[in-house]
């Protein structure tokens, strides 16, 4: 396949993979075993029990294609968001130390070399601060809103506002140990530098999936919640409204209601009630006018619906 084309279910992994290797770790991240041989996406997936259309989502976005035709999983995504955590702070940026350190005991130990590995170990600690929060605090939200539990102190947008891909220092780290670090022929250094380039391409990559894929999923999730609750609320205000609409009724009022729910006429009802039938006729007048109902099928329905009269004694025709 070509990189100018998307990514779909029917396309081979060894083929996307020839086009892009980085999309090796997206695999890893979301679960997908190797030595899937000529499976396709979709055949992988249904056998890895991995959300198809979450791995589509983020290796398009990666591939430069079209990411919004699929439909994201937040569960699926917060998992590969957390394995990239894994991968950052448990194998990548050691591993960058390791050498670091490594290359610096090749050479004439100075100054400049050991400031510039505490420059580094402060950045870690700033990345590791930062994809804990996430873990902690922002996936526990989302995890929480997932469970139609919601937090009124907190929205993504308080996470997005300040969020960024934190490649800048490690860029400025990189340019010090260039500039800075008097030494030759250190493949090992320049091998730490390379990782370190990689290192930053990797956290933009992650952090541009979390601004383009995530964020965006969880604000949806959020609207979502707000309408459901919104709708929630209008409805129990209406519950409310009917329900203080039939306490604003009269007992006699909802004598007059029943006996023209079961079809009694106005001589019937002052009958059956001991009045006359001017107040039966005031009664039905002031009962209209509270009620909005104008018709006898109107007020039998009412009296059924606030279970005042049984729908088998119903009968306004009659």
């Amino acid at each position: 396949m070509s990189k100018n084309q998307s990514i779909f279910p029917g396309d081979r992994l060894k083929a996307i993979i020839e086009d892009e290797p980085h999309i090796l770790g997206v695999l890893s991240r979301f679960g997908l075993s190797f030595g899937f041989g000529d499976k396709t996406v979709g055949e992988a997936c249904k056998e890895d029990n991995v959300h198809m259309e979450s791995f589509l989502a983020v290796s398009n976005f990666l591939y430069g294609q079209n990411y919004s035709q699929f439909e994201i999983s937040l569960p699926a995504l917060m998992g590969y968001l957390r394995k990239a955590h894994t991968h950052f702070l448990d194998f990548l940026l050691p591993s960058i130390r390791r050498k670091l350190i490594e290359a610096i005991n090749c050479s004439d130990i100075n100054d400049v070399a050991f400031l510039l590995l505490k420059f580094f170990d402060d950045y870690v600690k700033e990345v590791h601060n930062h994809m804990e929060h996430e873990n902690d605090e922002v996936f526990c939200y989302v995890t929480d809103l997932l469970n139609d539990v919601t937090n009124e102190q907190f929205r993504i947008t308080d996470y997005s506002s300040h969020h960024s891909s934190m490649t800048e220092k490690l860029s400025q780290i990189k340019d010090l140990f260039i500039r800075h670090y008097h030494v030759k022929d250190n493949e090992i250094l320049t091998s730490a530098l390379f990782d370190i380039i990689y290192c930053g391409n990797e956290l933009k990559n992650h952090c541009e999936i979390e601004n383009k894929l995530f964020i965006p999923a969880v604000e949806k999730l959020e609207k979502s919640l707000k309408l459901s609750r919104h709708e929630s609320v209008k409805n129990s205000n209406s519950d409310d409204e009917k329900t203080d609409l039939l306490d604003s009724m009269t007992d006699r009022e909802k004598d007059i209601i029943c006996c023209v729910a079961k079809g009694l006429s106005n001589k019937e009802i002052a009958s059956q009630l001991l009045i006359s039938i001017h107040t039966v006729t005031t009664y039905r007048r002031n009962i209209s006018a509270k009620l909005q109902i104008h018709s006898s099928v109107g007020l039998a329905v009412f009296a059924i619906l606030n279970n005042l009269v049984d729908i088998k004694d119903v009968n306004p025709h009659r």
